[in-house]
């Protein structure tokens, strides 16, 4: 099922840049700089994410970007819903994740999206929300390689928010789902070879 638009397209073309905005600030970057640790993008994968800041060593400062990298995306949405409609909350979630993965102040080489994507899954529907998170640990713990929790968690997302009854938000989560995938291609050939570092480890 495809989504309802309520809210007019003038207001919807500025929820959408407004949480494109949002979805573009670097707090892997600006965190990495606050806790003295360098530019992030020069140490490991390169990437501003979570993941990448956690193999500094440095567990706070990877702490306060996962919170930071999701409560973008959640706020996004959150936001968009309050002041226009459910309609500008799918759309807010999916600029915020654009955001962040090209996002406008680094020239368009951002992060692979995944704290992104399941803080906008949780604002937009949080039971979807938490059981994508609860496939992220799971995998996780099991296999501790964050990009295939990613991977699953987002394969599975589209299902969550289908079967725990909020199929209008079926599109933006398989849209959102496809772009993590898209954005971990290295990833996924380093999986299929057997050489993707797992959790906690140096790159």
């Amino acid at each position: 099922m495809t989504p309802v638009f309520e809210t007019s397209g003038s207001l919807l073309a500025i929820a959408a840049l407004a949480a494109y905005l949002l979805g573009s600030v670097p707090f892997g970057l600006v965190m990495a700089r606050v806790f003295g640790l360098g530019d992030i993008r020069q140490i490991g994968s390169g990437n501003i994410g979570a993941t990448n800041v956690l193999r500094t060593g440095n567990k706070p400062a990877a702490a306060l970007t996962l919170v930071l990298d999701a409560g973008k995306g959640g706020i996004a949405v959150l936001i968009a819903r309050y002041a226009l409609a459910d309609d500008a909350a799918q759309i807010a979630g999916f600029t915020a994740f654009l955001g962040h993965c090209f996002p406008v102040f680094l020239g368009f080489k951002g992060g692979k999206g995944v704290a992104t994507f399941l803080g906008t899954l949780l604002a937009l529907f949080w039971p979807a929300g938490i059981a994508a998170c609860v496939t992220w640990l799971v995998v996780a713990a099991v296999g501790r390689i964050s990009s295939l929790s990613a991977l699953v968690a987002a394969a599975l997302a589209p299902v969550f928010v289908t079967v725990f009854g909020m199929p209008q938000a079926g599109l933006v989560t398989a849209l959102l789902a496809a772009l993590i995938f898209v954005r971990h291609d290295a990833n996924i050939k380093r999986l299929l070879k057997g050489e993707e570092p797992r959790i906690g480890g140096k790159s």
